[in-house]
């Protein structure tokens, strides 16, 4: 617990001993409207695995390999198949933007039914839609996976390593069809990944002292999260490298203060600009302990008595005496972390104070709880 506060008050130190930023390049705050990525999905059958596919009772995968084997000229009933080294997965792949045909990238897929390892398995050639129902993607491979499925006869004994019903493929989709993109036109939007009306006058202010000094700008915010951008005459048949430099350009983004906390492992983040209002925290513990033993009452000897069993309950209460911290108008989280480390305070003993400061009004932060 120590250390944990020591760590707050190190990572408040530091960045209170940061004078300048340097600043936050376009690209990593921004996107442009329409360039994005695509989700694709297949339904898909792996084959080559060592009696460890889907079961019987699952018919789905005697399903897809029956309609292949028809694709493929072979005719052969369902109900009369008995194999268990195939099973059927769904494949997912992340369709990048302007991927053209031939690109590869990478896929994943998992176990639908009842599988219980998908090592060493093949999977077979599967068409990837996107929500347009579009095939953009086919994949084919072997599967590589994180664990692996071990049985020691009969299926009695197993030891299993991380989740051997996954795998991935890297590389095993090829792009058939090249993703819905955006023309390249005279206007550009873009889009801020967290909304906010100070950065995004910020980044107007940039680009128009990048690429419209003394002339008409080129850059207005539309809203708090979208800034149209109009591109320059002399880049009308150079878009590529307008966003590239567009992109380049730094800005300071402008963020609501927060305070991180996770209960779970005592962990808070702080940032150096977080202030507090003058407040005075008293903070002490009461701790109330029960315990409860079973002891047996034995009757007289020649007696007709029975042994019964007499719970014996003990109640202990003690209480601290409350610790005082007071701090002055303008105090940082520096000064507060030093202040609450220096009374014995524990990381649990800060996030609890942490949560009544906000409820008082005295923390000029958001406080997000994992």
């Amino acid at each position: 617990m120590k250390t944990l506060c020591g760590l707050a008050l190190l990572a408040a130190a530091l960045l209170a001993g940061t004078t300048e930023r340097t600043g936050t390049r376009l690209k990593e705050i921004t996107s442009i409207e329409g360039v994005r990525d695509n989700q694709l999905i297949g339904s898909g059958l792996v084959v080559g695995l060592n009696r460890t596919g889907d079961k019987a009772q699952t018919m789905f995968p005697l399903q897809e390999l029956t309609n292949m084997l028809r694709r493929m000229g072979l005719i052969v009933n369902p109900s009369v198949i008995a194999v268990r080294n195939i099973a059927s997965v769904i494949v997912t792949a992340t369709l990048p933007p302007f991927a053209q045909p031939g690109t590869h990238i990478d896929i994943t897929a998992g176990a639908i039914g009842d599988a219980t390892s998908l090592q060493g398995g093949l999977l077979l050639l599967t068409p990837l839609k996107a929500a347009d129902g579009q095939t953009y993607a086919v994949a084919q491979g072997s599967l590589i996976l994180g664990g692996y499925l071990a049985s020691g006869g009969s299926g009695k004994n197993l030891e299993t390593v991380n989740h051997p019903t996954v795998g991935r493929i890297p590389g095993g989709a090829i792009v058939e069809k090249a993703p819905p993109s955006v023309e390249p036109t005279s206007k550009l939007r873009l889009q801020l990944n967290e909304a906010d009306f100070s950065t995004a006058a910020r980044i107007v202010d940039v680009l128009n002292h990048h690429f419209a000094p003394g002339a008409d700008p080129i850059a207005e915010a539309e809203s708090a999260a979208v800034v149209v951008v109009t591109i320059p005459e002399a880049y009308a048949s150079r878009s590529v490298e307008f966003v590239a430099e567009m992109e380049s350009l730094t800005v300071e983004p402008d963020r609501r203060e927060k305070v991180v906390i996770n209960e779970k492992t005592g962990t808070l983040v702080l940032g150096k600009d977080v202030r507090i209002t003058p407040v005075s925290i008293l903070h002490g513990s009461l701790t109330v302990e029960v315990r409860t033993t079973l002891e047996a009452s034995q009757p007289a000897p020649l007696s007709s008595g029975e042994t019964v069993v007499v719970p014996q309950v003990k109640l202990n209460a003690k209480e601290e005496k409350a610790k005082n911290v007071t701090l002055e108008k303008g105090a940082t989280v520096e000064q507060l972390v030093r202040a609450l480390q220096g009374i014995g305070s524990t990381p649990r003993d800060i996030i609890t104070i942490l949560e009544s400061m906000r409820a008082a009004g005295a923390l000029d932060a958001d406080i997000e709880v994992l």
